[in-house]
């Protein structure tokens, strides 16, 4: 798979198989996204990785938990701009029409939602977390990082869901894995093997057209 295949069929996937993850190829693939680019060779992503027991456990943990009271941080802000929020229930209603679930079935897509917190079902999940004095281009960095990670993934055949769900939860999730307060856990990374039939890996994903986010200078 070249680089524009896997990044046109990586998609966030919300079932996976229980088909397990060879520890040799994701080790092989973390191996691999060390040279992803920070500014100044900062290197800011640290995770941790779960998968069998420890994973159950913490799901037990998560599932019998509440939500963080204040948030760690906000990454719903701007859907308080109307075109971003056009793009988030667009979003919206593609993945539950492909999932026939209507907007009044309030308890279907409660259901839904509760399944961020065993990642869809993902045999292996990942937590990015780092050092809370980091800030605004180091967490571009991580993102950077996630994305090689996510684009190694699908070289190796494997998928992902990122899961800023898992922040929501961030405290819950530290206290449980024994992470100092002083590190922000910024979200999660669900991996494993896509479910091809499930119908909310298979809805169609829309994307803005290209002008209306990059203009060209000189060309």
């Amino acid at each position: 798979m070249d680089v524009a295949e896997a990044v046109a069929t990586r998609r966030s996937i919300r079932a996976f198989t229980e088909q397990p993850v060879e520890t040799e190829t994701l080790l092989s693939v973390l191996e691999a996204a060390r040279m992803a680019p920070s500014g100044c060779n900062y290197q800011p992503w640290e995770a941790t990785v779960l998968t069998g027991a420890p994973l159950k456990a913490l799901q037990d943990v998560l599932l019998a938990s509440k939500p963080d009271d204040p948030l760690e941080y906000d990454f719903s802000a701007p859907g308080q701009v109307d075109k971003y929020k056009q793009r988030l229930s667009t979003l919206g209603a593609q993945m539950y029409g492909a999932m026939t679930i209507g907007r009044e079935d309030v308890d279907q897509r409660n259901l839904f939602s509760q399944q961020n917190l065993t990642s869809f079902g993902a045999p292996v999940l990942l937590l990015s977390h780092f050092p809370k004095l980091m800030k605004e281009p180091q967490w571009s960095d991580v993102g950077m990082w996630l994305q090689t990670i996510m684009l190694l993934l699908r070289g190796e055949g494997l998928d992902s869901c990122p899961q800023e769900w898992m922040g929501v939860y961030g405290r819950t999730i530290k206290a449980h894995l024994g992470l100092s307060d002083d590190t922000l856990l910024f979200c999660g990374l669900a991996i494993g093997y896509r479910d091809p039939d499930a119908p909310v890996n298979n809805f169609e994903r829309e994307r803005v057209p290209l002008d209306d986010q990059v203009r060209l200078l000189g060309f």
